[in-house]
């Protein structure tokens, strides 16, 4: 089976272009025009995701190179791109950036070439006319195998600016269309912090402001030359060699992941503006594997929610949120005591955060946690981790068995000082900087760290998750039955 789809890759030259402006806008206004517009974002973030599903009305997707093979990412595109109008790609970095500075493992470029998918490029002019043409021209011939089909200008100062930046493309980068621009307007620009763009989930009056975005790109940029340029990726696209994606099967079947017949089981998933960052392609393969995702609110619920098997904590934002969550005791107390009975507990990087003594701010300051795991998590001034990581497993911990390597990243400006005695490390990680060091915290049913992992990438560690959650309701309800009089 085969995938026609009008698709197009969003690229810059380097982060900070404009791509997230760009790619979001165009959805928005798309979306408008009444298109059925899949997002997708290239790379491990969790923050420009939440702009496009609030553009399009659908989730957004990551598609990443270095989690997945090339049959993969095209598998996971057309399980959900297959009734979509158009897919939009959001690239990450440079077009050509990824893992490493001799590959193209991870790149924007990299996934372009495995979607058979034009690439639109958004190039920041500002200060620029005759050289954007070098710039464009210089992309587009780096790599003859990748089609660079048009080019939007971000940060133009006016009709006859950009009419400027287009003759130069015109006459020196043959084969690459300009299709118009992004003004000078800080009114639609993102709104940024640490961690890159503050998520959607935070911003007031999303809508408007997408309106307003979606308004501006309809104003200054061809929708219907952009719409042309992605039918030319329109061409079927080479399906995977197990071609059944297509055909109803699961995504726990296509990951390669058996799917065991019997009671779903109910996962926590801690889900708000402070708690947000998962995969969705991750969160619907525990789906497959027989899980029922249950979302609380650690920022405003008094409990958990009832008859949970296993408890989910993502990363996000606790040290925004650090008063609310300190203020929170009742949550607190229930994360806390679920723990201490039995509860399987996966926390990524955030969720690591919130299962320390407390959060430390930059002024010193303690910030009360949950206390499940004897240690603090104290904020810095510098960044403490950002890139892929590789990391492999030391012991028998919940989600995977001694020797076996997960593929995750990192991004986080804390740390956690000191190991406890009887809290050996989960894993030794690699990250993309060099060298090798031990993290996360894991003692029987929790386990901590700050690699997020895409589950999608790691469906056995999916797979243990729910099976560890299975294990402790069969208990639960084995005891409760047992109680009955």
């Amino acid at each position: 089976m085969k995938l026609s789809m009008p698709r197009l890759v969003i690229a810059a030259a380097q982060s900070g272009s404009g791509k997230t402006t760009l790619a979001t806008g165009l959805m928005a206004a798309l979306a408008r025009r009444g298109l059925r517009v899949q997002p997708y974002k290239i790379g491990p973030d969790y923050i420009d995701p939440t702009y496009h599903s609030v553009a399009t009305g659908r989730r957004s997707r990551n598609l990443d190179g270095w989690m997945f093979g090339e049959e993969a990412i095209r598998g996971l595109f057309v399980r959900t791109a297959a009734d979509a109008d158009i897919a939009l790609i959001e690239g990450v970095m440079g077009l050509f950036d990824g893992a490493g500075p001799s590959g193209e493992d991870g790149s924007t470029a990299q996934v372009a070439r495995w979607l058979a998918a034009p690439v639109l490029l958004v190039v920041d002019a500002r200060g620029m006319a005759r050289t954007a043409a070098a710039v464009v021209r210089g992309l587009a011939e780096f790599d003859p195998s990748l089609r660079v089909a048009g080019v939007v200008f971000n940060n133009v100062g006016s009709e006859h600016h950009y009419q400027l930046l287009a003759a130069a493309v015109n006459a020196y980068a043959r084969g690459v269309e300009p299709v118009g621009y992004v003004p000078k307007d800080a009114a639609i620009r993102l709104p940024e912090r640490h961690l890159g763009l503050v998520p959607s989930y935070e911003r007031e009056q999303v809508a408007a402001y997408l309106d307003s975005l979606a308004e501006v790109v309809g104003q200054t940029v061809d929708l219907d030359a952009v719409l042309r340029l992605a039918r030319t990726g329109s061409p079927p696209l080479p399906m995977p060699a197990d071609a059944s994606v297509m055909g109803g099967r699961s995504l726990a079947a296509w990951a390669g992941e058996s799917v065991q017949v019997g009671e779903r089981v109910r996962i926590g998933l801690a889900r708000d503006a402070a708690f947000n960052f998962y995969y969705e392609d991750g969160l619907d393969l525990l789906r497959d594997l027989g899980a029922d995702l249950v979302e609380f609110s650690p920022l405003s619920d008094l409990d958990l929610p009832p008859d949970l098997d296993a408890l989910y904590l993502g990363g996000g934002f606790p040290e925004v949120y650090r008063q609310t969550l300190a203020a929170n005791e009742a949550l607190r107390a229930a994360v806390g005591a679920a723990i201490a009975a039995g509860l399987p507990t996966y926390a990524e990087c955030g969720g690591l955060m919130f299962l320390t003594e407390a959060i430390v701010d930059e002024s010193g300051t303690a910030w009360p946690m949950v206390g499940a795991i004897p240690v603090r998590a104290r904020m810095t001034r510098r960044l403490a981790s950002l890139g892929y990581a590789t990391a492999v497993v030391q012991d028998e911990v919940l989600i995977a068995g001694p020797g076996e390597t997960l593929r995750g990243h990192e991004f986080h400006w804390s740390v956690v000082d000191g190991r406890p005695a009887g809290w050996p490390p989960a894993y030794l990680a690699t990250t993309r900087r060099g060298g090798t060091r031990p993290d996360g915290f894991f003692r029987q049913n929790l386990l901590a760290s700050y690699v997020h992992l895409h589950f999608a990438a790691n469906p056995r560690a999916a797979a243990r998750l729910v099976a560890a959650a299975r294990r402790y309701r069969a208990q639960r309800l084995g005891q409760e039955k047992e109680g009955q009089p």
